[in-house]
């Protein structure tokens, strides 16, 4: 088993990082580095969460060969016996030879330090320039990062200047490398505590709330409301940018130089818009031939890099609508099935995606009853007291970390235990347990937040390349420092524990931070106390409040915008459900119809082809006579079929007033301005 552990997490790692990847990104329509620098760093960062309890494991058996070897001992198979003690290090299940764990990790670590401080950033500018060539894209990066970079290569070359001049320092490459992490570590616990403190308490709670049918109701029509404006505005700037496009296309003529930029734009616009902008080109016309002014190429460049951002906003846009409404449909069925006799979960809608069969056997209507209505509140409960008990531990431990004589870090006093008796089973679980809830505190937070529009971790596909960068820029400078804080708790590293024993794989390639010790005795253990107020303020909700007042609208029970945007989101849940009834009904007629008259509709076209055959052997027999009472006669039974089949739905008589045409709410409501009927016609969103 020497190694395979480690290579079946390896593997395993892989995979898990691919599968969050496909759930946010898209593999068909982004470019393929983005994706391949974005799979390489969450990967390296989740492989080092899952493989430091195997360093932990590792060195613990070193340790105990250390202390064995320091005395007479006999080797006995695959253990070794301390002679006086009759003691036994046994070889942990997953050990991992020597040598091996210190080239992973130097690799591991360097990458991703290679990847969030150069790499990422560079991507990021080109990903989001507007260039019509690889040339211009990389230019533009170059430019944008350039005080980037510039103001790293100032701080290292005053350094550099400053330890060269004193006499006092003596700086070896080793110690300057210890610098460069310790720098890198500490931007990284500063951004850690602060996501950190806001996880610990958001987990728990939403959990919690998770539990309360009519909470989430509640806000998923809060959301509907809030997402509504946002989509109304979306198509809205696009409208904006396709009338600059057709402006654009229709100045600049075939053989005009830029001619090929406007081109490269028209591809990147919506196909309907595409196809409506090629209907009015003149072709025929040259540029030349009227003194107008045309666009520059830097004007294209911009406005290439708006259609872009504008096309996938549009499109991020109406994905997450239509998984808002299916969301909010399946909690109203929720909320109607609680109080059903039959014990049967019914549905107002039938899923649009097959169901799996053998999903569909075992989870039955009945099961779905009892998992929905019943089982489900209290499992949410039970894990949200789990989990706030996991963070409770975890704000003690960041709190009382340092403390060696007596040892009141929870993490190191369960380490502790398992150590003196061997148990690697339950070391590896309970350092994979500890990091794996901090990781998720962390991480959840990351996929979370939203930075206006310009970072936002949609699901479905919907996430935009910069966003996917920034996320795993992110995620490499967070990992090192939260995996040193992990070795802190559990007071695995001898910076926190004062002890002089040897130390993991992974701490050994951080080097020592006695080389500045202002961090490693000050900011280290005293900055993580920090988790408790940020932890008060999540739970008292002053994030929420303060954005609240600043006029970003937050779901809050006792505000008065809350309460009118759920009334609105509700609204318009009941409209699109109405909408979508009035579809299944009719396409329900259509079938019954078809189901019903299809032989006579068969029989029909055979006479008409019968008659049509007639009609043409008795014409050419009678060329000079007229044929048009022929040809209007078939016409006419052609038009009296399809006049039958297209079934026009009936008037909703509940609607908004009596002149909704339903066959145009059934096209979608989508006006060529941009706007849905129901925005246009009741204008909910005036008072907003």
């Amino acid at each position: 088993m020497s190694g395979a552990a480690l290579g079946l997490e390896i593997v395993f790692v892989f995979f898990l990082a691919l599968f969050l990847l496909h759930r946010y990104g898209d593999f068909k329509k982004q470019h393929r580095l983005v994706i391949i620098a974005t799979l390489l760093a969450w990967y390296l960062c989740f492989l080092i969460v899952f493989i430091l309890p195997l360093d932990v494991s590792t060195t613990i058996y070193n340790r105990c060969k250390l202390a064995v070897n320091s005395s007479p001992a006999e080797s006995n198979g695959s253990y070794v016996t301390l002679a006086p003690s009759k003691q036994k290090c046994f070889k942990p299940w997953s050990y991992i030879p020597n040598g091996i764990m210190p080239i992973f990790w130097r690799v591991v670590y360097w990458t991703s330090q290679f990847l969030t401080w150069i790499l990422l950033p560079f991507m990021q500018s080109y990903a989001r320039s507007g260039g019509f060539s690889i040339t211009g894209k990389i230019k533009t990066a170059l430019i944008e990062n350039a005080i980037y970079y510039g103001t790293y290569l100032l701080i290292f070359g005053a350094f550099l200047i400053y330890v060269a001049v004193n006499p006092n320092f003596n700086l070896q490459w080793n110690q300057l490398q210890t610098i460069g992490i310790a720098a890198a570590n500490t931007w990284g616990l500063f951004l850690l505590v602060l996501l950190l403190g806001y996880g610990l308490v958001e987990i728990p709670r939403s959990h919690w709330n998770g539990a309360k049918r009519g909470y989430l109701l509640m806000k998923t029509y809060f959301k509907a409301a809030k997402l509504m404006t946002e989509k109304a505005d979306a198509e809205e700037n696009l409208e904006d940018i396709m009338e600059e496009v057709r402006k654009v296309s229709e100045s600049i003529k075939y053989n005009h130089p830029l001619r090929k930029c406007v081109d490269t734009i028209l591809k990147k616009c919506p196909t309907e818009y595409q196809e409506r902008m090629g209907r009015n080109m003149d072709d025929y016309e040259d540029f030349d031939e009227r003194q107008n002014s045309y666009p520059s190429e830097k004007s294209l460049v911009k406005l290439h890099k708006q259609v872009i951002y504008s096309v996938q906003r549009h499109r991020r846009t109406q994905v997450q609508w239509q998984i808002l409404l299916e969301q909010a449909f399946y909690l109203e069925d929720v909320a109607k099935n609680e109080t059903s006799a039959t014990r049967q979960f019914v549905h107002t809608f039938h899923s649009q995606e097959p169901e799996n069969k053998i999903i569909q056997y075992f989870y039955t209507p009945t099961v779905e009853w009892y998992w929905e209505c019943l089982l489900r509140p209290w499992f949410y409960r039970v894990l949200a007291v789990v989990l706030a008990t996991f963070s409770v531990i975890v704000v003690w431990s960041e709190c009382t970390f340092f403390s060696t004589q007596p040892v009141l870090s929870l993490f190191a006093v369960f380490i502790q235990l398992a150590e003196k008796t061997y148990n690697y089973i339950y070391i590896e679980m309970a350092c994979f347990l500890t990091i794996f809830f901090l990781s998720i505190c962390v991480y959840s937070t990351v996929f979370r937040i939203r930075v206006f529009n310009y970072y936002y971790l949609a699901s479905h596909h919907q996430t935009d390349a910069y966003s996917l960068l920034f996320s795993g820029m992110l995620f490499c400078r967070l990992t090192p420092p939260l995996c040193l804080n992990f070795l802190g708790l559990t007071h695995m590293d001898a910076t926190i524990s004062h002890k002089n024993t040897q130390p993991t794989a992974y701490t050994s390639i951080m080097g020592s931070m006695r080389v500045l010790s202002f961090i490693a005795d000050g900011f280290y253990i005293y900055y993580p106390m920090l988790v408790v107020i940020l932890c008060i303020a999540t739970y008292f909700s002053l994030g929420t409040r303060c954005l609240n007042l600043l006029g970003f609208q937050q779901f809050m029970g006792d505000s008065e915008m809350t309460s009118d945007l759920i009334d609105e989101g509700k609204e318009l849940i009941r409209r699109e459900k109405r909408k979508r009834q009035r579809q299944e009904e009719g396409e329900n007629r259509r079938r019954e119809w078809k189901e019903r008259y299809g032989n006579r509709d068969d029989s029909t076209r055979n006479r008409t082809v019968h008659t049509d055959q007639k009609e043409s052997s008795f014409t050419e027999t009678n060329a000079n006579r007229p044929l048009s009472k022929y040809t209007r006669s078939n016409g006419r039974t052609e038009r009296d079929r399809i006049e039958l089949l297209q079934d026009a739905e009936p008037l909703d008589f509940n609607a908004d007033s009596v002149n909704d045409d339903p066959l145009e709410l059934d096209s979608g409501r989508y006006q060529p301005g941009g706007r849905y009927l129901s925005m246009s016609r009741s204008k909910i969103f005036d008072d907003v």
